[in-house]
């Protein structure tokens, strides 16, 4: 494209004209709309007559007049635009009236179609054309978007070239505002990686001619994912048509990205929003070839729950079937969303950027363990990644890249590859926001190759999908406990909140809650003396202890929760002491020594017992009643690396160097 760069430079620069009005991270709230306006007022420009014409003579006649306009909208070839303005005015007529060109330019915006108006009223432009008025900036920023040097028209710039420049620039501007530039701009270096492995193993099937392939975004920002799946398919073959997607929270992003669409001639009206995807799912029906996201990490959904809980309610007819997790992330929600767009009898893939969260937290029977188990029970992952920390602008935490599939190759089928690509990565020049590190293309091509040769290494680990697996087992020791009435152990009583609440009265009245108070506080001297009766002996055997117990306690006619509880605070654990056994003779477990184990399932869990717990604990036993089924992959684990301590002398040798420069100090103070 001729002077390509000249004219991001030259679009770029009008942010200048901005300064003290705006500040520097609320550049693009004019500088990308104002584009997008120049673009379309262009594209138009052609039928502009023909549109007037046909306004201005349908007006009185029909109230709904859509249909009329957007087929007098046409290119110089006569293909349909999809879009309109009726408006009398333009970028170089709206300059010829300086006095009003704000009242003018509004009419110019409402004239639109409601797609374009949907795009403006988003972006929140009148706010800005009145601040830019105010301020005396909007009449030669018109100016100079009518200036040569921006030349728009179709003949000079394609819709492939425009979407170049305004995805160059939404580029920029994300850079420069990184702290938000991390919700809604995914970096070009990321996003090449994931577009690549989800295309890597489909790159023969997208030779043939005539093909149609849908890519779905459900997290779209500004749709640089959505365009690099175009671009990467059309450069393999540019025959295949591909229909585009998406779904964005954000009103100026959503913004953004539907006018790059229509910029690009794609169908605007497949980017839907200002809506939540988790709550208001724009796409119902819809099942796609590739789905590619990344959505928010660790982001409450809190604000979707009523309808996210009504969804899970429908089981797998629904979207949320296999669990929700805590409230405070819903990447799995987002996870478990794109699985339920794969195609039911055709091959889906997904590409689906996360954090560590949804890889390894929650204990088994948890929302978030549950949705892990489902998800590798139906050996959907194929591949999960590692990258390096800093390479995000927001955050400099580890993330990972999910490949899933619901059609794997044969050699794949059961298994689960991890690949750590943390240290494949090479430092930025100059930091933007937390993004320090990028990915380069030797960076790429490696990570591609580990993926596509599908060997074990120092970098790679395939396992079976049962490895991440485990049971988790309650393990319970007998309950054995020694009995005493003393000092020490009466004053446990205040803990058991029944027999604290003896002293405590709910009365308003000062008078009566003194005397109600001062009833239950009698109540527990009279228990407390009543137990001093049994004596200060030490009984090891529950039975015969709480006879003494009861019958001290006779006169009282306390339940026998309530006595059973009292023996319970004046005994201590003793393994000396005989088992506490129940009415069957069966012996009762210690809560305060019960644990669990996490049995893999690949093992048998008896002989794991035997061999585990049985030499240490002889006593103890499974509560196979209780058994809990969990998943988690815990790429540590995997990929721990020893590091060896430094050596003892070296470390002798620095406190030695310390300790010499701190008396030194020492000494300079006292002289």
């Amino acid at each position: 494209m001729a002077n390509f760069q000249e004219k991001i430079t030259f679009i770029w620069d009008l942010a200048d004209l901005l300064r003290g009005a705006y500040k520097r991270n609320e550049y693009q709230k004019v500088i990308l709309p104002f584009t997008v306006l120049k673009r379309f007022d262009s594209v138009l420009s052609d039928s502009k007559k023909t549109v007037l014409e046909s306004y201005n003579k349908y007006k009185e006649q029909f109230e709904n007049k859509e249909h009329l306009l957007l087929d007098a909208a046409k290119d110089k070839n006569g293909k349909s635009l999809g879009f309109y303005n009726y408006s009398k005015y333009d970028f170089k007529t709206l300059l010829q009236d300086p006095e009003h060109i704000e009242q003018n330019l509004i009419h110019y915006i409402d004239s639109f179609s409601k797609n374009v108006q949907d795009i403006f009223e988003n972006f929140k432009i009148k706010i800005q054309i009145e601040k830019l008025a105010k301020t005396n900036r909007l009449f030669i920023l018109i100016k100079k978007f009518s200036e040569s040097k921006i030349d728009l028209h179709p003949d000079v710039v394609s819709n492939h070239e425009m979407g170049t420049i305004f995805e160059e620039l939404t580029r920029r501007f994300a850079e420069q505002s990184n702290e938000e530039a991390g919700d809604h701009f995914t970096p070009r270096d990321v996003v090449e990686l994931m577009t690549k492995l989800m295309f890597i193993e489909n790159g023969v099937h997208l030779t043939k001619k005539d093909l149609i392939k849908t890519i779905y975004d459900p997290a779209c920002g500004t749709g640089g994912m959505l365009s690099s799946c175009k671009n990467f398919v059309t450069q393999i073959n540019d025959t295949v048509d591909i229909v585009l997607f998406g779904q964005e929270l954000n009103d100026e992003i959503y913004a953004i990205c539907k006018a790059d669409m229509l910029i690009k001639g794609e169908d605007a009206n497949n980017i839907q929003g200002p809506l939540s995807t988790l709550s208001e799912d724009q796409f119902s029906n819809g099942k796609y070839d590739y789905i590619i996201s990344n959505p928010p990490y660790g982001t409450k959904w809190e604000a979707d729950q009523d309808e996210i809980e009504k969804e899970a309610e429908k089981g797998f007819e629904g979207r949320f079937g296999a669990g929700l997790p805590r409230i405070n992330d819903g990447q799995l929600l987002f996870l478990q969303h794109m699985i339920s767009k794969m195609k039911v009898k055709e091959k889906s893939r997904i590409a689906v950027i996360t954090n560590g969260s949804p890889l390894f937290t929650g204990d088994a029977g948890s929302g978030e363990s549950n949705i892990r188990k489902w998800i590798i029970e139906h050996d959907y992952i194929e591949s999960i990644i590692a990258l390096p920390k800093q390479m995000f602008y927001k955050t400099d935490i580890g993330t990972y890249i999910w490949i899933l599939t619901n059609e794997k190759p044969t050699e794949r089928v059961g298994k689960i590859q991890l690949i750590d690509a943390t240290s494949k990565f090479k430092k930025m020049r100059k930091s933007l926001g937390k993004k320090r590190q990028y990915l380069s293309e030797e960076d790429i091509k490696e990570i591609l190759e580990y993926y596509d040769d599908f060997k074990p290494s120092m970098d790679v680990k395939i396992f079976d999908k049962e490895e991440f697996g485990y049971a988790k087992v309650v393990v319970e020791r007998p309950l054995q406990l020694n009995y005493q009435v003393n000092d020490e152990r009466l004053e446990n009583l205040y803990s058991y909140s029944a027999f604290a609440k003896f002293a405590e009265s709910k009365k308003s009245d000062p008078e009566e809650k003194l005397k109600e108070e001062e009833e239950g506080k009698a109540k527990q001297d009279e228990i407390i003396n009543a137990l001093k009766t049994v004596g200060d002996k030490l009984y090891k055997n529950w039975d015969e202890f709480e006879t003494k117990v009861k019958n001290a306690l006779k006169e009282l006619k306390l339940s026998p929760a309530f006595v059973k509880n009292i023996i319970l605070k004046l005994s201590e654990h003793d393994e000396t002491a005989e088992y506490v056994v129940d009415a069957k003779g069966k012996k009762q477990a210690d809560s305060n020594l019960r644990d669990s184990e996490k049995i893999p399932l690949k093992e048998d869990i008896q002989e794991y017992f035997d061999r585990e717990v049985k030499p240490y604990y002889s006593n103890a036993w499974m509560d196979r009643k209780k058994d809990k089924i969990g998943y988690e992959l815990n790429f540590t684990q995997y990929f721990y690396k020893y590091v060896p301590p430094r050596d003892l002398d070296k470390i002798e040798a620095d406190i030695k160097k310390v300790v010499g420069e701190i008396d030194k100090l020492v000494k300079e103070d006292v002289e």
